[in-house]
């Protein structure tokens, strides 16, 4: 089973390049595979990233954003299988490694991905908007406009499912099937639960276990199912505490029931149907 990077993964890519990129100049680049450059034309990518220095990382929701001189950003999405990882010189390429960045230190930056559906984008930072996923991403839940009331309000006025509706990138961003999966489970919510009908309550909990999962994720640096690596080419932890993701079959570490999995939205959700009962 393959899952996409979601925003413990793509901040912890953020935290492990950021110490060893910023300052240094792009030196040049080779691709081969075209279809992963968006924007410009491949030809034109190369030619313009050319001599552009790293100011710094940011992030926003599941998008890794390199702040460029000459007010450029280098935006990558990871999508299933994306990995961009530092490789000190003489590191040879891993396989599936379709974009090598020369690095002005002699180092390089790979991004390598399996399936083929990862994304880079380099434009101005005017133009930002331009991306429509990046145009119209939510709240993000670490920041301090997340907060119980927004959470609350949103709600409210929401007809969807709350598990569908949490996955939604323009509500919340960078939320994805894992820390979902076990944000519902630690809030004791069903996935199938329309959203307006939480009470005040279960929305206090959900909040502060969204909240908790993402800063848990980090600290592990991570979810590696199959594939993620950090900026180093290292794999997370946080798999050795997910509670009910993927965990179909085994007892619930709260109340020892048998976890369940079903399709919500067309996603497959791992609950705990004591701990979550359906409403």
């Amino acid at each position: 089973m393959k899952h996409m990077p979601e925003l413990p993964e793509v901040e912890t890519v953020r935290q492990t390049l950021q110490p060893k990129l910023a300052g240094l100049k792009f030196c040049g680049a080779r691709v081969y595979l075209p279809k992963i450059i968006k924007t410009p034309d491949p030809e034109q990518f190369i030619k313009e990233i050319e001599g552009k220095k790293i100011i710094k990382l940011s992030r926003r929701g599941k998008y890794l954003l390199l702040n460029l001189s000459d007010r450029y950003n280098l935006v990558v999405h990871l999508r299933m299988t994306g990995s961009l990882v530092y490789c000190d010189n003489g590191d040879p390429p891993a396989r599936h490694t379709h974009v090598i960045f020369d690095l002005s230190n002699g180092a390089q930056l790979h991004f390598t991905d399996v399936r083929q559906f990862g994304q880079l984008w380099l434009v101005p930072a005017t133009s930002l908007d331009s991306l429509t996923g990046l145009k119209n991403l939510g709240v993000e839940p670490l920041e301090p406009e997340f907060t119980r009331d927004y959470l609350k309000k949103e709600l409210r006025r929401r007809h969807a499912r709350i598990k569908p509706l949490l996955l939604d990138q323009t509500f919340i961003a960078g939320l994805g099937n894992i820390y979902t999966d076990e944000a519902l489970h630690r809030a004791k919510i069903n996935p199938e639960r329309l959203a307006k009908t939480l009470t005040p309550r279960e929305i206090a909990s959900l909040y502060r276990a969204i909240k908790e999962v993402i800063q848990e994720g980090i600290e592990c640096r991570g979810t590696t199912v199959r594939d993620y690596v950090d900026g180093e080419g290292r794999s997370g932890s946080y798999q050795e505490q997910l509670r009910v993701y993927r965990r179909e079959g085994e007892p619930c570490s709260q109340c020892g029931k048998i976890i369940a999995k079903k399709k919500v939205g067309g996603r497959s959700s791992y609950y705990c149907p004591a701990c979550q009962k359906a409403r």
